[in-house]
């Protein structure tokens, strides 16, 4: 989940009270900067955000124009992919063969592997855990990830542990980020939207029957499981989710998540409830049907203040026909998610 040195927000409004934003990199030489990509390039999966990072999304994104026109590897290729795969857990290569990376993060990287008696393909997430923050993104996800089975949530499969790294193997999905198709489409229709909304809300409505609480819903957290245009959607990414155990205090204090889907009650820091994540779907909903942002401004401190006071405006067409011209500041907007100060 993304994160680099400490940074300071600009002052809050005199009414508003916000914390520091952590951003924590682990400080280490990335082993990984030169893995073979499914495309051939070191290109990072996905836009740039804002702050120029780059997050491996859930564990099984895969974009389904990677490895168009692309030529046989290699012989240095080859004795590259070699070199690196030597440097997973020999647990996980004995079962797996090392394909290709598909994502990164500051803690995490995303590998397209294929099982070695079925050929079954799979993504497989690894995390570092050496760092605490690196622990801390792995224990949220695995204690989502082992009480879930939802069609419309990504899947676990198994986990592999060491002392410094976690491996853990997930559904491949090579549909692509819902970003990624809002971006090539302009905007949705009613109807496809609707589709959309639907699948993410049954996977929602799920978690929330669980006590869990996403905290990161945003449109590069949606993959879809194939290219096809009837594919279903599947929620991703829980390095940010809460859990929570029957008769456990339901309302939630950790300010997190990303700034343009962050509800305005976490803003104020007031205790919250897992409505949250129907704002966020609220403002993904937005983004389907205009293809713009309902709340942007370079400067986060006039963005969180557009939220507070949920200024935004909709009128149909005329933003749709907005959308050419304002395409690359969408395309921009693809932020990461950030840790805000935990309440004491």
């Amino acid at each position: 989940m993304g994160c680099r040195t400490s940074k300071v927000l600009p002052e809050p409004p005199p009414d508003v009270q916000l914390d520091l934003v952590k951003k924590l990199e682990p400080q280490q030489t990335d082993v990984y900067k030169n893995f073979i990509r499914v495309d051939g390039s070191d290109k990072k999966t996905g836009s740039p955000s804002p702050q120029g990072q780059s997050q491996a999304t859930g564990a099984a994104t895969h974009s389904p124009t990677a490895g168009k026109g692309q030529l046989e590897p290699s012989e240095p290729r080859r004795n590259k992919v070699a070199k690196y795969r030597a440097k997973f857990d020999p647990r996980v290569t004995a079962k797996y063969e090392i394909k290709a990376l598909i994502g990164r993060g500051s803690f995490s990287r995303v590998v397209r592997v294929e099982h070695k008696g079925t050929r079954q393909p799979y993504a497989i997430k690894m995390i570092e855990t050496r760092w605490r923050e690196g622990r801390e993104v792995c224990e949220s996800e695995l204690r989502v990830l082992r009480r879930v089975r939802h069609t419309n949530i990504i899947q676990l499969m198994e986990v592999f542990e060491t002392a410094e790294r976690v491996y853990m193997v997930m559904e491949l999905a090579t549909g692509g980020e819902l970003f990624d198709r809002i971006i090539a489409r302009g905007s949705f229709t009613e109807r496809d939207a609707t589709r959309v909304l639907r699948m993410v809300l049954d996977g929602v409505r799920y978690l929330h029957m669980l006590g869990i609480t996403h905290r990161d819903l945003k449109p590069e957290n949606l993959l879809y499981y194939h290219p096809g245009a009837d594919s279903k959607i599947m929620i991703t990414d829980f390095g940010l989710a809460s859990t929570r155990k029957k008769g456990d205090e339901c309302l939630m204090k950790t300010t997190c998540g990303t700034p343009e889907y962050i509800a305005p009650e976490i803003l104020v820091r007031k205790p919250y409830t897992n409505a949250v994540d129907m704002w966020a779907l609220g403002v993904i909903s937005y983004i389907l049907l205009s293809g713009t942002m309902p709340f942007e401004d370079d400067n986060r401190m006039r963005l969180y203040r557009q939220i507070l006071k949920g200024k935004y405006s909709f009128s149909g067409e005329m933003v749709r026909s907005l959308f050419t011209s304002s395409e690359e500041k969408f395309r921009s907007q693809k932020s990461s998610s950030v840790w805000i100060k935990d309440w004491h």
